[in-house]
């Protein structure tokens, strides 16, 4: 399945493209964003050969990733979503907002889509989402979505010099979508 559009309430998720190095590095590049991630700021070098990696992997068939763009009104890449497929039916859900875009739900928005395309198109059957203990807006997120809190993975990642922990929360299929939300 390539290439995929996915509208979203407030955000379209798309396939990445070659010019959007620039905003995908105004995200990757930034150590307010990438502090909660689970690796350091990158270069725009680093960054650019993410996006062709990502580009050439979207191609495959069977797909192995949905590492897709977050994009505004304006088709402006704001974000990025992905579902990496990680086994029968299951898949790990990571995302990231431009800074300079945080509190607008745009992150609420994209992984609500990815989960809702993951569970109606894909047939998945979990997906999880592995979060650090201090990214108070994810974990909220992940809540929103009806994510279920399962445990902490010790020491899970090696990010900004030292290890961290990640909080892992899932969803289940038959979960989806969470009522009352």
């Amino acid at each position: 399945m390539y290439p995929i559009t996915i509208p979203g309430h407030v955000v379209t998720l798309r396939e990445l493209r070659p010019g959007d190095v620039a905003d995908a590095h105004a995200i990757n590049g930034d150590g307010r964003v990438t502090q909660w991630l689970s690796y350091d700021s990158r270069s725009r070098d680093e960054t650019a050969a993410i996006i062709e990696g990502a580009i050439s992997r979207a191609q495959l068939d069977p797909r192995t990733e949905y590492f897709l763009a977050v994009a505004d009104a304006s088709d402006r890449m704001i974000g990025f979503a992905r579902l990496g497929l990680t086994g029968v039916k299951a898949a790990k859900l990571g995302y990231a907002i431009n800074a300079d875009h945080w509190g607008h739900g745009y992150a609420t928005d994209a992984a609500r889509t990815l989960i809702q395309y993951g569970f109606t198109h894909l047939g998945l059957h979990r997906i999880t989402a592995a979060i650090g203990p201090d990214n108070a807006a994810s974990i909220a997120v992940a809540k929103r979505l009806g994510m279920q809190y399962e445990g902490r993975l010790r020491d899970h990642v090696y990010t900004n010099g030292a290890w961290r922990d990640s909080q892992l929360y899932s969803i289940l299929a038959h979960e989806w979508p969470p009522t009352g939300r």
